[in-house]
């Protein structure tokens, strides 16, 4: 495959950084997957994120694991750092974040699997560790989907 069309389907890449205030899934991007014909893990791990509670508007920090198999299309990590640091101040709960991210991640790559665990730092002596998945339905990931999520446990 000529790189040169990935290279054009990425415009956050090698330009300067500019913040979003809010929420903002406008800024994922994608490439075209190299390897279609694999089924493979990608897992990303963000330690610093951070949303704000919805009712206090106090900050909640957490580890968000993301892990799926892509098909034709692949998030590209510096669109997803930004997208993910744009939860800063964004009013939402941990289950909602998770859910969030998982729908515009299917939206943007259309993945055969994906799966996304949000591990919040406690507050008010409870952590909340809300996990989410999704495998493309009638497919053999839709039944990933259905195995992972009744055995699931945090490790």
């Amino acid at each position: 495959m000529d790189t040169r069309q990935n290279e054009n389907e990425l415009h956050l890449l090698g330009s300067s950084t500019q913040y979003k205030q809010d929420y903002a899934p406008e800024v994922l991007e994608a490439f075209t997957n190299k390897h279609q014909d694999n089924d493979y893990w990608v897992q990303f791990n963000c330690p610093e994120f951070t949303s704000l509670c919805p009712i206090t508007g106090q900050p909640d920090f957490a580890t968000i694991h993301i892990d799926y198999i892509p098909d034709i299309k692949m998030v590209e990590s510096k669109s997803l750092k930004l997208y993910l640091f744009s939860f800063r101040n964004h009013g939402a709960f941990h289950e909602d974040c998770v859910n969030i991210i998982m729908k515009d991640l299917i939206r943007l790559m259309d993945p055969k699997y994906i799966e996304i665990t949000g591990i919040f730092t406690p507050r008010g002596g409870i952590s909340i560790y809300p996990y989410c998945n999704y495998g493309r339905p009638g497919t053999k990931y839709e039944e990933l989907a259905e195995k992972r999520l009744f055995n699931h446990k945090i490790q």
